[in-house]
C-alpha cells in the first residue's frame, strides 16, 4: 500500500486533524481484535458506492457481535464532510471503523451497545494506469465460517493476509494467488480475482471464505451490460497457468492487471484495459 499522508479522523462526534487515538488498553477491540473496517475511495471528486461500504460496515459489525451505531446513510453523510477539507483532485481512503469496548462473559463476546465508531480519512494516490502485480502461490490459506468470522471485513483475518504478502515478497513477487481449504482459488492477499480464457471472464465462486468485493460486483455489471460473458465458477491454479488475462480487482486501486503467476507469464489483454475504462467512464459520470 502507498504510504499515505493528510489523515483526518473523525471520532466522538467531531472531525480531528491527524491520526488520533480512538482506543485503549482495556478495551475489548484492543485485546481481542474484535474490530471491523471498511474501505472505500474518493478521487476526482467522486466516491463511488460509498454508501454500500457503509452498509457493509455495518453487516460486517453484526457479523461480529458488534453492535452498529451509526446509520449508513449518516455515515456516508460524515464522510461527505469530511472531505470538504481535500482537494477536489486528491484521492482518499476513507475507512469506517468499529470496534468493541466492553466484553461480556469471560471477556468472550463484547457486550451489546458497547461499540466504538470512527472514520479515517487518508490521502493515498491511486495506481498509475502502468502499474501491474505479480502472483506466486503461497502456503497459507482462507480460513472458513466456522473457525473465523470471514462474513466480516474483520480486522482480525489481516495478520493472515500479511503473511501471505511477506512470503510472496520474499520470492519477488508483490502479491500471492490464495486458495481455500479445498485447494480452490479465492483470491489474492488484498484483492478480488479474475481470468480470462477464449474471451470469458472467470471468477472463483464466492463459498463463504472469502469477501466478494463490492468492486468486483461492479465490474461483473459492467462486464455483462458490454456483451461479456461472465461466470463464477471453482477454480485451480491450473486454470490460472493456462489464462490468456488475468487481473485483480479491489476497491483500493479498482482493477491492477496481473502480468505473471508464478513462471506464467500475460500481456495486459484488452478485457483488462475494458474493464477499467468502464470503471472510470462510469465513476466520473455516475457516481455519487
Amino acid at each position: 500500500m502507498a504510504t499515505g499522508k493528510n489523515i483526518r479522523t473523525y471520532f466522538n462526534g467531531d472531525w480531528h486533524d491527524g491520526d488520533v487515538p480512538i482506543m485503549r488498553a482495556a478495551d475489548h477491540g484492543s485485546w481481542l481484535g474484535t474490530t471491523i473496517f471498511d474501505g472505500a475511495r474518493y478521487f476526482d471528486g467522486v466516491a463511488p458506492d460509498l454508501l454500500y461500504h457503509c452498509e457493509r460496515a455495518n453487516r460486517s459489525a453484526e457479523a461480529l457481535m458488534v453492535t452498529p451505531t451509526v446509520a449508513a446513510e449518516d455515515m456516508a453523510q460524515i464522510v461527505w464532510e469530511g472531505l470538504k477539507r481535500y482537494p477536489v483532485d486528491s484521492a482518499v481512503y476513507i475507512r469506517p471503523m468499529y470496534w468493541a469496548i466492553d466484553g461480556g462473559d469471560l471477556g468472550v463476546a463484547p457486550k451489546e451497545n458497547s461499540t466504538g465508531f470512527c472514520i479515517c480519512l487518508e490521502e493515498i494516490p491511486m495506481a498509475p494506469q502502468n502499474a501491474a502485480s505479480t502472483l506466486c502461490k503461497t502456503s497459507f490459506r482462507r480460513p472458513v465460517l466456522e473457525s473465523s468470522v470471514v462474513n466480516a471485513k474483520a480486522g482480525c483475518l489481516y495478520p493472515n493476509n500479511a503473511r501471505m504478502l511477506v512470503e510472496a515478497r520474499k520470492r519477488n513477487f508483490s502479491n500471492a494467488l490464495v486458495t481455500d481449504a479445498m485447494g480452490n482459488v479465492a483470491e489474492t492477499a488484498t484483492a478480488n480475482i479474475f481470468m480470462v480464457k477464449d474471451g470469458e471472464v472467470l471468477t472463483p465462486v464466492p463459498n463463504g471464505t472469502f469477501l466478494a468485493g463490492i468492486t468486483r460486483a461492479r465490474h461483473m455489471k459492467h462486464l455483462s451490460e458490454n456483451g461479456h460473458t461472465v461466470t463464477e465458477k471453482v477454480l485451480t491454479y491450473k486454470d490460472f497457468e493456462d489464462a490468456d488475462e488475468v487481473f485483480m480487482s479491489g476497491n483500493m486501486m479498482k482493477v491492477t492487471p496481473v502480468t505473471a503467476f508464478e513462471d506464467t507469464q500475460y500481456q495486459v489483454g484488452p478485457v483488462t484495459r475494458q474493464v477499467r475504462e468502464m470503471y472510470w467512464d462510469w465513476a466520473l459520470s455516475e457516481a455519487k
